[in-house]
């Protein structure tokens, strides 16, 4: 267990922290992180540069407390809570602190609501973060301690340990739930990709880069960069407003330039 304090001690990371004496400041080397991580420091920096940014309760990192399967572990990032702050959220970076590939994902959700779920690759025992940027420019931080085997991100995944992933490569499988959570319908999406990456002998790094979801106007809905971590044949669910209209197509591509463009019914 990873006990927390006292929220006054962690409110601000960056330049120096809260309700802290300046020796106490200088000591701890963890930037006030209340999961008490020693890489925290260097993954803020890594992620939003020498941005400061505030740890927050109103973004909602969800998994499991253990990961039976290091290759497939669910995560719910929910930042809803901070739509009515800094004139509501810009967009969400995901990351962890002691995988060999940090960056999980970047989601600008534009006409969607700011949560997303999804499944990545754990190498070790790792807390998982949020960094949510509100359109005011500000950064908040949420996230969870999350126990694992160990071994995702350097084994290969089923697909590509069998040889069928070219079969299904870039496969798209989307599909509409109405009413599941209320005022907004919920767009779960399964891209059919190994996400190889590139840390297994001989096997480069190959992994989807960008999804979009656009209407017959041509306007973005909402906008996703992955990452290696992110797990093989990712499956993804997304929280759009219930006036979704029709015409809607996922679009996108992966780090060696296939192409995704699929109808999305609705």
């Amino acid at each position: 267990m990873h006990p927390l304090p006292n929220r006054r001690d962690v409110l601000l990371c960056g330049a120096g922290l809260a309700g802290l004496s300046p020796t106490l400041a200088q000591d701890d080397q963890t930037g006030g992180d209340p999961l008490g991580s020693m890489q925290y420091p260097g993954l803020r920096e890594q992620t939003i540069g020498k941005a400061p940014a505030r740890f927050n309760e109103q973004v909602s990192v969800k998994g499991p407390a253990f990961a039976d399967d290091a290759m497939n572990v669910p995560l719910l990032v929910d930042a809803r809570g901070l739509s009515a702050v800094g004139g509501g959220v810009a967009r969400i970076k995901v990351a962890v602190d002691r995988n060999p590939v940090r960056q999980v994902l970047d989601f600008e959700p534009l006409l969607a609501l700011p949560m997303l779920a999804f499944r990545i690759r754990m190498e070790q025992a790792s807390p998982v973060r949020a960094f949510v940027q509100t359109r005011d420019g500000q950064w908040h931080v949420g996230g969870i301690w999350v126990q694992a085997a160990g071994g995702g991100c350097t084994v290969p995944g089923v697909t590509r340990a069998d040889g069928s992933w070219s079969k299904t490569l870039g496969q798209v499988q989307a599909r509409f739930f109405n009413n599941v959570l209320e005022g907004s319908r919920r767009l779960r999406v399964r891209v059919m990709h190994p996400m190889d990456t590139g840390l297994v002998a001989g096997i480069p790094a190959f992994y989807l880069e960008d999804l979009q979801l656009q209407d017959s106007a041509g306007q973005v809905w909402f906008k996703l960069a992955l990452h290696e971590p992110v797990s093989e044949n990712p499956l993804i669910t997304f929280e759009l407003p219930p006036q979704t209209l029709s015409g809607l197509r996922l679009v996108g591509r992966d780090n060696n330039g296939n192409r995704i463009n699929t109808e999305v019914g609705v």
